[in-house]
């Protein structure tokens, strides 16, 4: 048997400017609370901070629901409890899909026993009440899933036209705001949403490895007049919500110091307030598109109102090889950008500008690394010009 050397190498990950579709970059703060002390998982101080976390995750998500909790695993985790939790074999579900992420709920709803019917548009477009009319009339579907904010396009979709057509349908809408929460409004009640679900490494600017969830009351009482059990035993909140409620009956051993992080992420942005946290997001964006504009550069999403603020994907420039470029990026300059998924692999580049990484230093930085390789790749752009249009934007806001 090979034995381990008497000295391994020392764990020195190297700081990167992380503006990629996530993970985002991590407040210190949050890296601090990390490294707080570990009490038991029935320990009354941190049930008391389960307490604090529920009640910013519900003003986070603009409600009142009792079941709001975050879910010990990533955002595909709550993705998988919101379906599998309100869908029983055979159920009709209605998907729609101009994305990855619309395709992986499809693919989680068809595992749970579903009768999918897929809605598809082409990727970087958004989906239009009338898009959906005569298929919920004939599929008659018991859940409708969309996604807010898809990652892998950089669209935005509006939720609540949808959520009408959904519910006069009789239906229940399943939402996917994994990118969007915590860098622009997510209204659950306001919209009338029956479940929701995200991730803590977007806006949250927290490690990887929660899933902040939120079910209606008539979503839960879906869920408490099943007739077979929930697919998965680690996601059933019916379980769940006996260990987040008053009665804290055993369920898993959470991961403590990962709620620290969550809590502590949450409290940085009601420290700088909903509406001033959305504005940062949608001010670097404008930034940000303005400088690339500047060089050349267009978006995958036509439309500026369909544009997600936090997660830009823009389409490479002619004669310019992506993974050269990103290495360049990484190796050079310490910056992390994402690459294209599915038809847009090659095509696109995915800039992240989520939570703490949204800040006019990193916007400038990338215009000014991404000008220097593109002149050094052959493209004629005039040195400079992406960063002063970038300026122009900030000081005509004043900052």
């Amino acid at each position: 048997m090979r034995t381990l050397k008497s000295t391994l190498p020392e764990l020195n990950p190297p700081l990167r400017t992380l503006m990629g579709p996530g993970p985002s970059a991590i407040h210190p703060r949050v890296l601090e609370a990390l490294a707080k002390p570990t009490v038991g998982h029935l320990d009354p101080s941190y049930l008391e901070l389960m307490d604090r976390t529920q009640d910013l995750l519900r003003q986070l998500f603009r409600t009142d629901n009792a079941m709001t909790m975050a879910i010990s695993a990533t955002g595909s985790a709550g993705m998988e409890t919101c379906v599998v939790n309100l869908i029983e074999p055979g159920d009709p579900m209605v998907v729609c899909v101009n994305g990855v992420f619309g395709g992986r709920m499809a693919d989680v709803a068809e595992r749970a026993g579903a009768e999918v019917t897929r809605i598809e548009k082409p990727w970087g477009e958004v989906f239009e009440p009338g898009d959906l009319e005569s298929v919920l009339a004939t599929a008659k579907p018991k859940v409708v899933g969309i996604v807010m904010a898809e990652t892998s396009t950089g669209a935005a979709q509006a939720i609540e036209p949808i959520s009408q057509l959904v519910h006069d349908a009789g239906a229940l809408l399943v939402v996917d705001a994994v990118t969007s929460l915590g860098g622009m409004p997510v209204e659950v009640d306001a919209w009338n949403i029956d479940a929701i679900y995200s991730g803590t490494q977007k806006c949250l600017s927290c490690p990887p490895g929660l899933s902040p969830v939120s079910l209606s009351q008539r979503a839960m009482e879906v869920v408490l007049n099943r007739k077979t059990k929930v697919q998965s035993w680690y996601l059933d909140t019916t379980m769940l919500a006996n260990y987040w409620g008053s009665d804290r009956v055993y369920h898993h051993t959470a991961p403590i110091n990962m709620t620290y992080a969550l809590y502590e992420s949450l409290r940085l942005i009601f420290e700088e307030g909903l509406e001033s946290c959305f504005e940062r997001h949608r001010l670097n964006h404008l930034a940000l598109r303005d400088g690339l504009a500047a060089i050349g550069i267009e978006f995958a999403v036509r439309e500026e109102a369909h544009r997600l603020p936090m997660l830009n994907a823009v389409k490479i420039p002619t004669g310019v090889e992506d993974a050269p470029l990103r290495r360049a990026l990484l190796d050079r300059f310490g910056i992390e950008i994402g690459s294209g998924l599915g038809p847009f692999a090659g095509q696109v580049w995915r800039i992240g500008l989520m939570g703490h990484a949204s800040r006019s230093s990193n916007v400038l930085l990338l215009l000014s690394a991404l000008e220097q390789l593109l002149i050094e790749a052959g493209l004629a752009i005039e040195a400079g010009s992406s960063v002063a249009a970038a300026n122009a934007v900030y000081v005509a806001h004043g900052k």
